[in-house]
């Protein structure tokens, strides 16, 4: 694949035959991904693909067995991960995984953890402006809110940390239809502000039809790339994840 034209310094994220083992059991096969500065790249695959391994050893949560990371130009394939946090990399997990206890406010500042203090509390004002309802409910244990809400406590979270690239991580499960609905459009909200995104995501009509570009993954193993609106009239994604 060439790099993006837009980008006359090639990928903000290239990833190159890249391989995860889980003990015995190889979980990625050799994957090959390019994201570029600004876009929107989508995901998708069934149960078991291997969508959330790639995304945690994107973050450094689970280590590659062979294979390059490169970010920005750097190798970042054996860099911890609080180091990717730091240079620019933000994971919403899938399940939302907030801090149920601590208070919405506290969980979006535990997400500001590698910025100066002082830009903390005014990033505090932009992620209630951009989520109303979390300064609503900002006094509140995190653990009270929706299922939607917490979603948006937890976008908000990473992009506490000011990520060159979010990864989001399977974002509309278990939510309501028309909590979906408003998850995707928060998501194509931060695209068109010029946020790069990485998004895995089990509804692969929602997520390839907000998408610049678009991979399935199946048992580890990259099958298809192209424009999300490509993928979505590919004879062979409407029948396994379109249900056409």
């Amino acid at each position: 694949m060439q790099p993006d034209p837009k980008s006359p310094n090639g990928p903000l994220l290239k990833i190159e035959a890249l391989s995860t083992h889980y003990g015995r059991i190889q979980a990625l096969h050799r994957v090959d991904l390019e994201i570029s500065e600004g876009e929107l790249v989508a995901l998708v695959g069934g149960n078991g693909a291997g969508k959330t391994t790639l995304l945690r050893t994107i973050s450094g949560i689970q280590p590659s067995s062979h294979g390059s990371i490169h970010f920005a130009g750097d190798d970042l394939t054996r860099l911890a991960a609080d180091r990717r946090v730091e240079i620019g990399i933000s994971q919403v997990p899938e399940g939302r995984q907030v801090f149920g206890p601590m208070s919405v406010e506290d969980n979006l500042q535990l997400g500001g953890f590698t910025r100066p203090r002082g830009q903390v509390a005014e990033d505090l004002e932009v992620m209630f402006d951009m989520f109303p309802i979390l300064r609503q409910k900002k006094a509140q244990p995190a653990g009270t809110l929706s299922g939607g809400q917490q979603q948006m406590l937890a976008i908000g979270r990473a992009l506490m940390a000011k990520p060159k690239l979010l990864l989001l991580d399977e974002p509309s499960m278990g939510l309501a239809p028309t909590l979906v609905e408003e998850i995707f459009a928060t998501i194509q909200s931060l695209k068109e502000q010029g946020t790069t995104i990485f998004l895995v995501e089990q509804n692969a009509n929602a997520a390839l039809s907000i998408a610049d570009r678009g991979y399935v993954l199946e048992t580890g193993r990259i099958v298809l790339s192209d424009s999300g609106l490509a993928l979505l009239e590919d004879d062979k994604v409407k029948e396994a994840y379109l249900g056409l």
